[in-house]
């Protein structure tokens, strides 16, 4: 059966209208952005079946070139749809991580770096820069890594912090496997940049570890100390 044909109220377009987006669930979301199906199949139909093909519409999200235009309906005007879409998103939260204090909007933060590093399928170590009153100066990534680490260098940590004239930092890593908690390593790695970037009076504020689900805070679980 065709959108067409179904009760106004349960087309998804109409309903993202009436109800608001979060009202959609991903298969509808997705369908939204499709717009039109394939022979025999609805927007939502292909969209369920991607869905389940790709596991997830993070899977989907996150698919690369190849993968995403090897299935029926998805051609290249699609995927540059979807990674301007993407790309907005990220625009959106830096924006509104730029127009307020980083300290007083620390959700906003933590879905900006997640946003950030979650698609990278191995692990990369970045640094968010802020100024004395803790606003954004520039986010960088600054190591990348095989599937389980990343090489970092506090020379390199202390030398951007020092070219971005920086007061204080977030530093930030993903865990490609999903889960968040901290290594030994990862605790050991942030005392010893607290300890070199105090040097040279740059304050490392947090450690935000990003992998499924809600972004984790080494600060807030107490494995490093407030800066003083």
């Amino acid at each position: 059966m065709s959108i067409r044909e179904w009760p106004v109220a349960e087309r998804p377009r109409e309903k993202l209208l009436a109800r608001g987006a979060a009202s959609l669930s991903d298969a509808e979301l997705l369908a939204v952005f499709l717009r039109t199906g394939v022979a025999g199949k609805s927007a939502v139909d292909l969209a369920r079946g991607l869905l389940a093909r790709f596991g997830s519409l993070r899977a989907l999200l996150e698919a690369d070139m190849p993968a995403f235009l090897g299935e029926l309906g998805l051609g290249p005007a699609k995927y540059s749809q979807l990674q301007a879409v993407m790309e907005i998103g990220r625009r959106h939260l830096e924006q509104t991580i730029q127009r307020d204090p980083a300290l007083e909007s620390p959700a906003s933060v933590r879905r900006y770096l997640k946003s950030m590093l979650r698609h990278e399928s191995s692990e990369v170590f970045g640094c968010l820069f802020l100024d004395a009153k803790h606003r954004p100066l520039a986010f960088e990534v600054l190591f990348r890594g095989s599937i389980s680490s990343a090489r970092v260098y506090p020379r390199e940590v202390v030398k951007r912090s020092l070219a971005h004239n920086a007061a204080a930092l977030i530093l930030c890593h993903n865990h490609p496997s999903g889960v968040p908690e901290p290594s030994r390593d990862d605790v050991r790695l942030t005392l010893r940049l607290k300890e070199s970037l105090s040097l040279v009076e740059v304050r490392v504020l947090d450690h935000i570890i990003i992998g499924d689900g809600e972004p984790l805070s080494m600060l807030e679980h107490g494995w490093i100390t407030a800066a003083p």
